[in-house]
């Protein structure tokens, strides 16, 4: 059973047979229903149900010349809004299925960020239509989470706030700098790094570590596509399963400057989430190439 449908209100599913009456009734009274050429003998076709608002469930598997539905795999998704980086994508499939990963190298965060790809199908079509991978797009994130904390927000005078901007404007001009190799901006990097280290381990001595780290956006587990986070809530909604009744928070959150949205049962966070305060979890990123 997959863990994160919890995240979009399923909390009910105790029993296997549970999950297959759901994922039953996902095939048979679909909302949206994509088919793309996959082979002679069949095609390969999606079906999505919607739960919620921008929140349901995909099922993926191989159509046969008799129209018979053989189901590869499932996840549950949430769509995100806006768009969230515009960068160099690579796309590659998982070994196992006709499942696949997105990556994409944003200045913001300084990591290469692999996401679940939601429009795998799109993805499909467009590769047979000749799509060059590694091509620029926009893409747009999005975040499920069993659970979470929400925390104050650091209080900062305009003085701080400027001066930070800076010095990330900056960072983001070192770091193109140094992945095209030029040796003064590595070792400008390396420097600012371990002036860094030593600034932050002087202030935990007398500080909360939350005090002096505004957002984070940090690989969690052994799982590619899982990060831990901090990040400033934008804009906070309360929504619910329309099967389950389960109420369930949507957040928009400014992490590390890159900015997305993140849906999460609404009884599984500590604290009241409000725009200006903060939110502190793990969550499983997807996202959406905009072809």
């Amino acid at each position: 059973m997959h863990q994160y449908l919890k995240a979009i209100g399923f909390n009910n599913l105790k029993t296997k047979n549970d999950l297959k009456e759901l994922l039953k009734q996902v095939e048979t009274n679909f909302t949206h229903q994509t088919i793309v050429s996959y082979k002679d003998w069949a095609d390969y076709c999606e079906f999505q149900k919607e739960y919620g608002q921008n929140v349901g469930i995909t099922i993926c598997g191989e159509l046969d010349e008799e129209e018979n539905f053989d189901a590869d795999y499932y996840f549950p998704y949430f769509e995100g809004s806006g768009i969230t980086t515009y960068a160099d994508v690579a796309v590659d499939k998982r070994i196992e299925k006709e499942q696949y990963v997105g990556i994409c190298e944003d200045p913001k965060v300084g990591i290469s960020l692999i996401f679940h790809l939601q429009n795998g199908i799109e993805y499909m079509r467009e590769r047979q239509l000749g799509l060059v991978n590694g091509m620029a797009t926009s893409v747009t994130f999005s975040g499920l989470a069993l659970s979470g904390k929400i925390l104050f927000p650091v209080r900062k005078s305009e003085e701080q706030v400027k001066t930070e901007r800076e010095a990330s404007d900056n960072r983001k001009l070192l770091l193109d700098a140094a992945r095209s190799g030029d040796p003064t901006a590595i070792e400008t990097l390396t420097l600012d790094d371990i002036d860094t280290y030593s600034k932050v381990s002087r202030r935990l001595m007398k500080e909360d570590i939350f005090t002096i780290v505004d957002t984070y956006f940090m690989p969690y587990g052994v799982e590619c596509d899982l990060y831990s986070i901090m990040g400033e809530i934008l804009a906070v909604r309360k929504r619910e399963n329309i099967l389950t009744k389960e109420p369930l928070y949507q957040m928009k959150l400014d992490v590390n400057e890159l900015q997305f949205d993140i849906c999460v049962p609404a009884n599984e966070v500590m604290g009241e989430p409000e725009i200006g305060r903060r939110f502190k979890g793990t969550i499983w990123l997807q996202g959406y190439i905009n072809f």
